[in-house]
């Protein structure tokens, strides 16, 4: 598949919004976007109904031919789900709805929900071991991390804004996009290519490393210039990568919402994750940065999925002796991070405090949030799985959450709970 475009033979979906990412800007940032998104949501909260959209689950038929004859009744087809769903996303009337949902074919009329992306940095500039990778001991692992030789040979799909398709750092091997109104998924943001790079941008001695250097990423475009995407978006990128499991095995989410979910049966973004990672598929998500509680969001409350927290380190090292530059907001060196969710749909906190990785126009930039964190933990995935093809979600998930650490303040979060750092010094 190269880097061919995916087959689009069916419209991209609707006009929804998939709020990403978990990133904060740092003050006195440049902002990546200032540009205008392609599904002009920027009035809509997180979480919104966004009016005419919804997600069609069926129960019985081919999906292609039912949203044919569901055109006929007045609803706008906008992507075919065959993978992680049976069904399709599309624009319709409340009215249209109500007699698509009388159909005894479908299952369920999923009306689409908002969410939103905050993805801002700052360029920065000979290779460097990232702190983060050093502080879950990236250079014990078998990567060698920073030895300027180490490729990983696996493979991680980036949910997100795209990835900067000729950035030197990165081995971009092809993708998809998901965002109505626009034909390729290379990134106009700059944070699906930043997540790329904490994950896995090459040991070459050039830039940054990633936890799994030089594994192949690919880009799943769910999200538009202005960082705006939507539960429908979001669906048809986790159907993708579904379609994609033989050879995709790990898949980040660096996003947060909130939708109705009714379990591995919700006919929407829930079940298509269930099938997913029946499929073999590893989702790695943000926990937020709302300082809440993470199971009051999706896909973070969702217990399929490994849901990263953010730890505030600036040195790399344990000890919590490294002063937080004015720069990186996230509180004391080795505490958890002002600003992540928190609670029990945690697996894992990861670094997720000015982190260092790829950036647009073959550049670099430092961002803080926990979307920094499950990308961190997006290339351990890899790395493990690079070594043991044949784990089962679960068993990864285990040997991630057995392998983590407690060598910093386990009671700095405002629950007060221990949670575990990523430690890949084994894998």
């Amino acid at each position: 598949m190269g880097r061919a475009r995916h087959d689009r033979r069916v419209a991209v979906l609707a006009v929804l919004s998939v709020l990403v990412a978990l990133t904060l800007p740092a003050p006195g940032a440049a902002v990546a976007g200032g540009r205008r998104g392609q599904l002009g949501l920027s009035g809509l909260a997180i979480g919104a109904v966004i009016p005419g959209s919804y997600l069609v689950a069926l129960r019985a038929g081919d999906p292609a031919a039912v949203a044919a004859e569901h055109a006929r009744l007045g609803v706008r087809v906008q992507h075919i789900l065959r993978s992680a769903l049976s069904g399709y996303t599309g624009r319709m009337s409340a009215a249209v709805a109500r007699r698509v949902g009388s159909d005894p074919r479908v299952a369920h009329v999923t009306p689409d929900r908002v969410f939103r992306s905050d993805s801002e940095g700052v360029r920065g500039s000979s290779q460097n071991v990232p702190t983060g990778v050093q502080r879950i001991r990236g250079p014990a692992s078998s990567t060698r991390a920073g030895s300027g030789t180490s490729v990983v040979n696996s493979d991680v799909a980036v949910l997100d804004t795209g990835i900067e398709l000729s950035h030197p750092d990165l081995n971009v091997a092809g993708g998809v996009d998901c965002v109505p109104g626009t034909d390729s998924y290379n990134d106009e943001r700059g944070h699906g290519t930043h997540i790329a790079g904490v994950a896995a941008a090459r040991d070459n001695g050039h830039g940054v490393g990633g936890v799994a250097p030089g594994a192949r990423v690919w880009a799943v475009r769910v999200l538009d210039a202005a960082g705006d995407g939507s539960l429908a978006t979001l669906t048809c990128g986790v159907d993708w990568v579904t379609a994609h499991a033989a050879t995709i095995k790990v898949a980040n989410m660096s996003l947060i919402g909130r939708d109705v979910d009714r379990g591995c049966s919700d006919g929407a973004l829930h079940e298509a994750i269930c099938k997913s990672v029946a499929a073999g598929v590893v989702y790695t998500v943000a926990a937020g940065n709302d300082s809440a509680d993470a199971s009051e969001y999706s896909p973070a409350s969702f217990p399929e999925v490994i849901t990263v927290g953010a730890l505030a380190d600036y040195d790399g090292r344990p000890g919590g002796l490294a002063q937080p530059p004015k720069e990186c907001p996230g509180g004391e060196d080795d505490r958890f991070a002002t600003f992540s969710n928190y609670g029990a749909a945690l697996a894992l906190i990861a670094p997720g405090v000015c982190i260092r990785s790829t950036w647009l126009n073959s550049g670099y930039a430092t961002l803080s949030g926990s979307s920094q964190a499950a990308a961190h933990v997006a290339g351990a995935v890899a790395l493990y799985r690079a070594a043991h093809p044949l784990a089962t979600p679960a068993l990864v998930r285990a040997a991630l959450v057995s392998a983590a650490s407690t060598d910093w303040f386990v009671t700095s979060a405002p629950d007060h709970r221990s949670y575990g750092l990523l430690d890949i010094s084994t894998f």
